[in-house]
């Protein structure tokens, strides 16, 4: 079954779209802007909306560029997609995270947090960041090498998935007269410890519930 997605950008892909009369040129930071976007496609059955995301800007790494381009104006994905979960009821929604730059920790609370307030409708695009200038924003002098991101993002999958573990599906008893918040027996402790990443755990969230 084919499955439709629509590409969330603010004023449109064209290069030249937010010089058009009927194009809002800030739409890229309005909240309202992706509100409106996101329950129209809700309402024509589009199965998700999808954010791509760099934590530079797209394209060339030069202000003469930028200046004529909307690359520079861009929200902060997963904050938006928070917003988004609210005033929506069924449609999915997919953001980008990367494994290079980011810690498996705040990326598997960040989504398992999502997914459980929009109960279940959260997908993680992962990437390795394309973008060499995104190394400038975290305090590297260079852009990782290919094969290094590659073998950072599996152990990377690996630690995000085991937190997402670190409960059974009814841990959480939740027995007021027991004085007994969750079954000690069904929280599992992660300890992982490999070449890029040592995460005890657990995930102070519970596990994801099914999506819709």
């Amino acid at each position: 079954m084919m499955k439709l997605g629509f590409f969330l950008y603010g004023t449109g892909h064209h290069i030249a779209s937010w010089r058009d009369p009927g194009v809002v040129p800030d739409a890229n930071r309005s909240l309202r802007h992706y509100i409106d976007i996101t329950q129209t496609a809700e309402r024509a059955k589009f199965d998700f909306v999808f954010n791509a995301d760099s934590n530079s800007t797209f394209g060339p790494d030069d202000p003469e560029i930028w200046k004529r381009k909307t690359d520079a104006m861009r929200l902060e994905p997963l904050t938006l997609l928070g917003a988004l979960s609210a005033v929506t009821s069924h449609i999915g929604m997919i953001s980008t995270a990367t494994t290079t730059y980011l810690d498996p920790f705040h990326v598997a609370r960040i989504f398992a947090t999502l997914d459980q307030l929009s109960e279940g409708r959260i997908g993680w695009n992962v990437v390795t960041s394309s973008a060499a200038s995104e190394a400038f924003n975290f305090s590297h002098l260079k852009h990782v090498a290919h094969a290094d991101r590659y073998k950072r993002a599996a152990e990377f999958i690996q630690v995000v998935q085991g937190l997402w573990d670190s409960w059974e599906d009814d841990a959480f008893v939740l027995d007021k007269k027991a004085g007994l918040f969750f079954d000690p027996d069904k929280m599992h402790m992660l300890h992982h410890k490999g070449e890029h990443f040592s995460v005890r755990g657990p995930l102070m969230v519970q596990r994801s519930p099914p999506s819709r």
